[in-house]
């Protein structure tokens, strides 16, 4: 079980700016009173399977295949925090857009922080393994419709709710579909990089002159 006690500040403001946010005594209180509604509503679910790499329909691309490269299985994995928070988020931007922008980020920085210790229970439960790190579709040349085929594989509708639209779109928003190498031998670090991802476009990180941290 997975259970978030708090939320990582410097991430969050990542999200929202970064250095360009101006810190004071309001957006302090902000930040303290969003992180605040999220833990308390916030509902962690998840779901992993290991998986043989032999089927084709979940390596589609070259960006997925260098990034499997030396690794005989793969774990799928599926994480939410929940509805809960998508209704907060969409409450606040009705009547307060500041705190939704907040509330947003504060949110994107939670599912991170779940799925990095979901990440931490599958390295615990394969001692002798290497693990290659989250890879999403949608990066690279990686499909994002193959998150479909992630939640259908998990059977992600049915135990945790967790479903897409017809744009490929997870819901609840705040969730993460990815896949994980699995190897006998260490695996070379690799880099995405902003050249190759299909997000470059809109990523609030470019815009604000930073960069994520793959």
């Amino acid at each position: 079980m997975i259970k978030l006690k708090e939320i990582n500040r410097a991430e969050a403001l990542r999200y929202i700016g970064g250095s360009k946010v101006e810190m004071n005594e309001n957006m302090d209180a902000l930040l303290t009173s969003c992180e605040k509604e999220i833990l308390e509503v916030a509902a962690v679910k998840y779901l992993y399977k290991k998986i043989p790499l032999n089927d084709s329909k979940l390596l589609i691309g070259n960006s997925i295949k260098e990034h499997l490269k030396g690794c005989g299985e793969a774990i799928l994995i599926c994480a939410t925090i929940g509805n809960a928070v998508d209704k907060l988020i969409r409450t606040a931007s009705v009547t307060d857009m500041s705190k939704a922008v907040v509330l947003d980020a504060m949110a994107s920085t939670a599912v991170e922080q779940a799925c990095g210790m979901l990440d931490e229970i599958i390295s615990q439960e394969n001692p002798d393994k290497f693990l290659t790190w989250r890879f999403s579709p949608g990066y690279g040349d990686y499909p994002i419709e193959l998150q479909s085929k992630f939640l259908q594989i998990l059977d992600a509708p049915r135990k945790i709710g967790l479903c897409t639209n017809e744009n490929s779109i997870l819901t609840p928003t705040k969730s993460v579909t990815a896949i994980m190498g699995l190897s006998d031998s260490p695996i070379e670090k690799r880099r995405k990089g902003c050249a190759s991802c299909n997000l470059k476009k809109t990523c609030k990180f470019r815009k604000s002159g930073e960069r994520c941290e793959f």
